[in-house]
C-alpha cells in the first residue's frame, strides 16, 4: 500500500472519530492537534490505522511526525521494512 493510500486512510479513520470533519479537504500538511484531535483521539486513529493495515509496530515508532503525510511516510515506511 502506498503513502498516499495510508494518508486516505487516516483521514477516513480521523473522520470516524471526530465525525464534524466529514466534509473537511484533507491535505497531507493537516495536523491532527490543528483539526481538533486531542491526545487519546490520535492515539485512536493511530491503532485503528495500524490494525486495518494488520501492522504491530509499538505506536512510540510514530512520535516524530508533524502532520498526516509525514504519519503516512512513516507508517509506509514500517510496514516496508516488516
Amino acid at each position: 500500500m502506498s503513502s498516499d493510500a495510508i494518508f486516505k486512510l487516516i483521514a477516513q479513520h480521523t473522520v470516524e472519530v471526530i465525525p464534524e470533519l466529514e466534509d473537511h479537504a484533507f491535505q497531507r500538511s493537516d495536523s491532527l492537534g490543528n483539526l481538533g484531535a486531542n491526545s487519546l483521539d490520535r492515539s485512536e486513529i493511530l491503532m485503528m490505522t495500524l490494525e486495518a493495515l494488520d501492522l504491530k509496530v509499538p505506536a512510540v515508532k510514530f512520535h516524530g511526525p508533524k502532520n498526516i503525510g509525514e504519519l503516512a511516510d512513516a507508517i509506509h515506511e514500517q510496514r516496508v521494512a516488516v
